[in-house]
């Protein structure tokens, strides 16, 4: 049975009892969800789901954090989830929202390879692309990164680094347009991959057109 909390705490809570936030701003490809719901149902470990009482619904959490988390366990068959319950208001699950999903640091690219290393001791790169951001290939050639001493040279083009950018809808469907434009071009059709990488491929086009007209128009200047 749920007990009725108050303040910071972590607690199991039935599912049934967990309210999705309606203005979750965070969104996961299938891709991503599939890896999280291999390594939940793999280990039974996951990090627990934030919550708050939700507003209006005595006894019921309202999720400021975990969404996917919840859904998966959902899929599993879990009754209950480990959740913390953090006593905040309105403004504050506001910014929580807005920040939690977007808050992160980066990889050290020596002590990953480690990582990936110990991993692939148990499991082939195939079975690790099913539940770590990298592909088979990425995993490959990272486990097999020849590290010289001197120089320390480190080839963080294996990983894909987010950005984020916030659009009006004009300024979306200009965006677009030129995606679609960039990425009909010879140079950017060579790129093999998925759609994210084909766009992405082809933001670094349209900024290096820009790059180079800014050179050419500095020579023109000196000329």
């Amino acid at each position: 049975m749920d007990k009725k909390v108050s303040g910071n705490q972590i607690i199991f809570i039935s599912l049934g009892r967990l309210v999705v936030h309606p203005d979750n701003p965070n969104r996961m490809s299938k891709a991503d969800f599939g890896r999280l719901k291999r390594n939940i149902k793999r280990t039974g470990f996951y990090e627990p789901i934030i919550v708050r009482p939700c507003p209006g619904k005595e006894g019921f959490y309202q999720i400021i954090n975990g969404h996917h988390r919840c859904k998966v366990l959902a899929e599993l068959g879990y009754e209950r989830a480990a959740s913390l319950v953090w006593d905040i208001d309105d403004e504050q699950a506001d910014i929580m929202l807005t920040t939690l999903n977007r808050l992160g640091g980066s990889d050290v690219l020596d002590k990953k390879l480690v990582l990936l290393k110990r991993l692939n001791k148990r499991l082939a790169a195939e079975k690790l692309a099913g539940i770590l951001p990298q592909t088979k290939g990425q995993i490959e050639r990272l486990i097999n990164l020849k590290r010289p001493a001197l120089p320390k040279i480190t080839n963080e083009d294996l990983f894909a680094i987010p950005m984020v950018f916030f659009l009006t809808g004009q300024q979306q469907r200009v965006v677009n347009k030129a995606l679609t434009e960039a990425q009909k071009s010879k140079e950017t059709k060579v790129q093999i991959g998925t759609k994210a990488q084909s766009r992405a491929a082809a933001i670094v086009r349209i900024a290096q057109f820009f790059i180079n007209k800014s050179g050419k128009d500095k020579l023109n200047e000196t000329g």
